[in-house]
C-alpha cells in the first residue's frame, strides 16, 4: 500500500509539473522566430515537455521499491 500511495504522488506532481510547462509564462518563452533542425522553437519545446512528463509517469508507475 506504501507504493501505491508514493506512484500516486508522484503522479500528481508529474501532473503538475504538466501543468507549469504548458502554461503561458513558459511557453510564452519559447514563441520566438527561431528554428532547431527545421522545426519551430516553441514546437520543440511543446514536445520535448511532452516527453518529458511522459517520462516522468512512466517513472513514477514502474519504480521498483526495495
Amino acid at each position: 500500500m506504501h507504493r501505491r500511495i508514493l506512484a500516486g504522488d508522484r503522479l500528481i506532481a508529474a501532473f503538475l509539473i504538466g501543468c507549469v510547462l504548458f502554461n503561458y509564462p513558459l511557453l510564452s518563452l519559447f514563441d520566438r522566430p527561431s528554428e532547431i533542425f527545421g522545426i519551430p522553437l516553441v514546437y520543440a519545446y511543446i514536445f520535448a515537455a511532452w516527453a518529458l512528463v511522459i517520462a516522468l509517469m512512466a517513472w513514477a508507475v514502474e519504480r521498483r521499491f526495495k
